[in-house]
């Protein structure tokens, strides 16, 4: 990757576009560099103006006498691409396109964002924009806020990506009053150049970041975001809001997959494959950096809690448990030390209740006592404001303690309104994380504990198989050359089989018309071994229960003629194509799972797990990931789905072969990258046993060309 320093650490600066008008982006920048000591030579650009805030201005970049390293443009989006090649001509070396008038309007904009591209094309010039906000380091050596916002957040370990620039304004201010502290903030705009994984790899080496955050509308390459996630969060967390979560305007989806794929799961995917946390809102983000900021991540997952009211300690200690935290006993010896101080009425069982006449000396004391029990690992303190007792006087009691107690994270929640912005701030001053909410502090010290287990997991790794892939691009060649997107059933098995998966055994009959079709059935069936299950094949037909195409349990040659004449004339009143039937062997009872392939626009093909059967889309039990997928990834499918339980055995069921279930998705992995033209697919159910697993159905969709 080309050096981001130009753009992030410059050296100088040079604002084209800057004005005398206070009220301006020009004037702003200029000032905003200036007020918060830019550590070199700022150059105003203003061809009409000798000076900009009292400082000697240029008619054009090409008149300033030193070396430009960053020039942040904010002229009329038709003077941009001419600004671009002086500043090319100039030897610039990186730009900042505050200007909007770009892709963002269509049209005309389009046009200009490609010419842009053009004049820096072979260049080495590196540019953050169009249509964006601008970027801020807070690094003492660089001091720099190339912003037009209004704040500029304190020095801190946090880097923020804001595709948005109205969103930029917004996180900026809330970090400055959260107590948040950046390193770096990029408001990346259309990212014509400079993406969010360009920002991500210059921040995987910069030791001031140690913290990620990103508010983000797309994704511009999935595969290389997944690549460096997993490279940066061994070390350095990453949260994302993405705005967009629900699959409007994707197309049409033939399978189960292809259906559960367009909403906001297949963006979950890709998150969570690159080790990435996804908050659903600003506010959830803002609660995580403010704990991974400023605390250190838990040695365990025991918490103690300490309060002055029973109801938040009661919602804390539920939201832990939520979250993989244990509320665990306190040891003897520590109650006993609380017991000594405390008033009779207080509880000195975890969560510990000190009752609202608590005062500062108790909460001190308190918090002292359960943080040195070696069988806590974390402590949330919660203060609702009772009469007499200032929030003041706790908050530096939590202060001091956190300030002895740096090995283990502490977290506040301050409740109600009467002096809390004040105690908010002696926390927010002292890097202890303040909440409004008991469960906000207790969600975001979990997030913290799956960070740490999450950075003790082994390294995935590849794994290929042998498999036929002749087979399967010669049933491709011939579905498509017949004119359909559709692998037929049989056709459908056959991949299966192709890739090594195991098929519960089935025969194919012809229909051809006649009276002897049923009898040829039977015949299958006799030769498979009842029980049988009937299943009708047709190019017409998708869902097969839905038409009466299934029959289910045939124990005898008799009862397969008789249920071929039912589906044949329930089948004909919604389809006049009918290739046959499929008979196959009823498959001994196991838990049905589902496997697929999908290939998501702007995103790749993605495979899904999940509980199947026939409820499949209602209860959206599935996990989903980008290929390629590593045997961790694998694993981490199937113990992510909801129904986990299952599949570890219930109710003295002996548990499902997961390696079997593991190694499935593998294959369909290599399949999907093997074989573009595959679109969509489904093997559903794939049913589960102690030992094995058998696939009992499968779709599989297809296309001349796949973009």
């Amino acid at each position: 990757m080309a050096n981001l320093d130009c753009i992030l650490r410059p050296r100088s600066v040079a604002v084209i576009g800057a004005s005398r008008r206070s009220d301006s982006i020009g004037y702003q920048i200029v000032d905003n560099l200036l007020a918060h000591g830019f550590n070199g030579p700022v150059y105003p650009i203003n061809p009409s103006a000798s000076s900009v805030h009292s400082i000697k201005a240029y008619p054009s970049i090409n008149a300033v006498p030193e070396p430009v390293d960053l020039a942040v443009v904010v002229v009329p989006a038709d003077l941009v691409v001419d600004v671009v090649r002086d500043c090319v001509k100039a030897g610039v070396k990186g730009l900042v396109i505050i200007s909007a008038g770009f892709r963002e309007v269509g049209g005309r904009g389009i046009e200009r964002e490609e010419e842009l591209l053009e004049v820096l094309e072979g260049t080495g010039i590196r540019m953050v924009g169009p249509n964006c906000l601008g970027v801020t380091n807070t690094d003492p050596d660089v001091r720099m806020n190339a912003t037009f916002a209004p704040v500029m957040p304190p020095p801190g370990p946090v880097g923020f990506i804001s595709q948005s620039g109205a969103m930029g304004v917004s996180i900026l201010d809330s970090a400055k009053s959260l107590g948040i502290g950046m390193s770096m903030f990029v408001s990346s705009g259309n990212k014509a150049d400079v993406t969010g994984n360009d920002l991500l790899e210059y921040w995987k080496e910069d030791s001031n970041t140690r913290l990620i955050l990103m508010y983000i509308e797309s994704f511009g390459d999935p595969k290389r975001f997944i690549e460096l996630g997993r490279a940066i969060t061994s070390e350095k967390p990453i949260f994302i809001v993405k705005s967009g979560r629900t699959g409007a305007g994707a197309r049409a989806a033939a399978s189960h997959t292809g259906a559960l794929a367009q909403t906001a799961l297949a963006t979950d995917a890709l998150i969570v494959q690159a080790g990435a946390k996804r908050a659903s809102s600003v506010n959830e983000l803002f609660d995580y950096a403010m704990a991974f900021s400023n605390q250190p991540l838990p040695a365990g997952n025991r918490v103690a809690i300490v309060t002055n009211a029973g109801g938040p300690g009661i919602i804390i200690a539920d939201t832990c448990e939520v979250n993989g935290l244990k509320v665990g006993t306190l040891e003897e010896e520590t109650k006993l030390k609380l017991r000594e101080r405390l008033p009779e009425e207080a509880s000195v069982n975890n969560p510990v209740d000190l009752i609202a006449s608590a005062t500062s000396e108790t909460y001190e004391f308190a918090l002292e006592c359960v943080l040195e029990d070696p069988g806590v690992n974390a402590a949330i303190a919660a203060f609702v404001p009772p009469l007499g007792i200032q929030t003041k006087d706790i908050t530096e009691a939590i202060v001091r303690v956190n300030a002895r107690h740096q090995e283990k994270p502490m977290l506040a929640v301050l409740m109600g309104r009467e002096g809390l912005p004040a105690g908010m701030a002696q926390l927010h001053d002292a890097s202890v994380p303040g909440y409004i909410f008991p469960e906000s502090a207790a969600r975001a010290l979990g997030e913290m504990w799956r960070y740490a287990q999450k950075r003790k997991r082994p390294v995935g790794r590849p794994v290929s198989f042998e498999t036929d892939d002749g087979t399967v691009s010669e049933i491709i060649d011939a579905t498509l050359a017949a004119g359909q997107c559709k692998l037929s059933e049989p056709d459908a098995l056959r991949v299966l089989e192709a890739y090594g998966i195991p098929v519960c055994p089935w025969r194919f009959v012809e229909y051809g018309g006649g009276d002897g079709f049923g009898a040829r059935v039977a015949a299958a069936a006799v030769q498979l071994g009842f029980p049988v299950a009937l299943k009708i094949v047709s190019p017409q037909i998708v869902h097969k229960t839905d038409v009466g195409g299934v029959a289910l349990g045939m124990e005898t040659g008799a009862e397969v003629e008789e249920a071929v004449s039912g589906i044949i004339q329930k089948v004909s009143t919604h389809s006049e194509a009918i290739d046959g039937i499929v008979v196959q062997q009823m498959a001994s009872s196991g838990l049905e799972t589902i496997v697929g392939i999908t290939r998501v626009p702007g995103v790749g093909p993605m495979v899904m797990f999940g509980l199947g059967g026939v409820y499949v889309e209602v209860m959206k039990d599935v996990v989903l990931r980008l290929c390629p997928i590593l045997d961790t990834d694998a694993r981490e499918m199937i113990s992510e789905v909801k129904m986990y339980k299952l599949l570890e055995g219930v109710r003295g069921e002996a548990p499902r072969d997961l390696d079997t279930l593991m190694e499935t998705i593998l294959k369909l992995a290599q399949l999907a990258e093997r074989h573009e033209r595959i679109v969509e697919m489904d093997i559903n159910p794939l049913v589960s046993f102690e030992k094995g697993a058998v696939a009992i159905d499968a779709r599989i969709q297809v296309e001349v060309e796949v973009e």
